[in-house]
């Protein structure tokens, strides 16, 4: 048979293009390959804003915003009794400056984090790298890994060369630039100790290892295997290694006398003061439309406070629903906001209206999107608990928002119907 190798040549370039677009997805939205009960019931980010999506190298972009602890917190993920405040990014591209949780300096990780509750963070980062970058928030659980929040690409333009990190420490020694403080000692012992170690290895690997060495094991002469000559290498090399580690050892303790450890503490906070939003939401049913990617919830919401409220939007897995035909719930989106976590279609909502204080209101809520599925958010339909999690803003007249979180075991349904086919009318409206 004859091989046709322009065929081959072609199917192979053609996949090697292919792998190299899907790196290029992963690397602006690795966040997506995480499980979607991480995503829709754990940390719920929400009113994330970036002060500029265009800096050059050395100056700051600030990132801030507010998560709730989602209070159906799934029972695969570690409870958040440890979290530190942290930024996902594709490397080294920025550094971080600043990092503040409830306007307490986050250096260090926080615990007895309550959940169910609201927290406010702040990051301030500085351009390192050039290139478009896309940057997230980020919230490591101890025990179960760090979940990320929106993400919104930042153009970083310039040269590498321009970074300066300049530090004073806590004496008033003046640190130009941290990148390149004390190199030169780095590069000096890491190389000796590159060098010694080459010297023990070629000292062995000159002569034939192999064959003869196993000759001399068959013969019982194993005294042949390390002569005395070895003996004196290996001991003089050993003491010089120990003189040279406590020559560095005392040269540096006198170089740097005052010294601080890593600190390894953990801070407390309390949770943002958000008042009783006095709604209460019981969800009969949720169901997920395959074929249509949408996911429809019956709800009924009592107002037990003294004004009226209406739904403006629907939050999960970063992925934003917003009532379109609700001016409080568009003013909440500003113009900035990355599209790609803006669901086209937006929320949908059956009778939707104001409801009055002391009133109960069934309604039907329609959230449709194709990001249900390139997001990988309907794989809950295989996790063994089968769950959806999501934040709903509630407003009032005057614009005042209302937050809460809602969970709810949620079925497939194989069905091309639009909420008003066989599905629909199952549940009853």
């Amino acid at each position: 048979m004859k091989i046709n190798y322009t065929k081959l040549l072609k199917i192979f370039l053609i996949s090697i293009f292919y792998f190299v677009i899907d790196m290029v997805v992963a690397y602006a939205h690795g966040e997506k390959a995480m499980e979607p009960y991480f995503r829709t019931r754990t940390v719920m980010f929400y009113d994330v804003t970036w002060s500029t999506d265009n800096v050059k190298v050395g100056e700051n972009v600030t990132i801030e915003g507010k998560f709730r602890l989602h209070s159906d917190w799934p029972q695969a993920v570690d409870d958040p009794d440890v979290i530190y405040v942290n930024q996902s990014i594709p490397g080294p591209v920025f550094a971080k400056i600043e990092s503040y949780l409830n306007g307490v300096p986050a250096r260090q990780s926080f615990r007895d984090m309550e959940v169910g509750k609201d927290y406010h963070y702040k990051m301030v980062l500085q351009g390192r790298v050039p290139g478009n970058h896309h940057v997230h928030p980020g919230i490591a659980i101890k025990g179960s890994g760090t979940i990320i929040g929106p993400g919104q690409f930042i153009k970083v333009s310039g040269s590498q060369k321009d970074f300066k990190f300049p530090v004073t420490t806590m004496d008033g020694v003046l640190i130009e630039d941290l990148e390149t403080y004390a190199l030169a000692d780095v590069f000096k012992w890491h190389s000796t100790l590159a060098i010694l170690g080459i010297f023990w290895l070629l000292w062995w690997v000159w002569r034939p290892l192999l064959i003869p060495r196993y000759q001399a094991l068959k013969q019982g002469r194993e005294d042949l295997l390390i002569t005395r000559l070895d003996l004196t290498v290996g001991i003089l090399l050993g003491v010089f290694v120990f003189v040279a580690i406590v020559y560095n050892y005392n040269v540096q303790a006198n170089k740097y006398p005052i010294t601080v450890p890593l600190q390894t503490s953990r801070m407390y906070t309390d949770p943002l003061p958000v008042a009783d939003p006095q709604i209460k939401i019981n969800v009969s049913r949720a169901e997920y439309d395959i074929p249509g990617r949408t996911m429809r919830m019956w709800v009924e919401v009592k107002n037990n406070g003294d004004n009226k409220v209406r739904l403006g939007e629907l939050t999960t897995a970063n992925l934003r629903f917003i009532n379109k035909s609700f001016g409080h719930a568009m003013n909440n989106v500003t113009a900035n906001y990355p599209s790609e976590h803006m669901a086209d279609g937006g929320l949908e909502i059956d009778k939707d209206k104001y409801i009055n204080p002391g009133e109960s209101h069934k309604m039907f809520i329609t959230a449709q999107d194709a990001r249900w599925e390139t997001e990988r958010l309907t794989a809950f339909l295989t996790d063994v608990d089968a769950r959806v999690g999501a934040l709903l803003f509630f407003y009032d007249e005057e614009g005042n928002r209302k937050i809460l979180d809602v969970a709810s075991s949620i079925l497939p349904v194989f069905t091309d119907d639009d909420g008003t086919g066989p599905s629909y009318q199952r549940i009853g409206r």
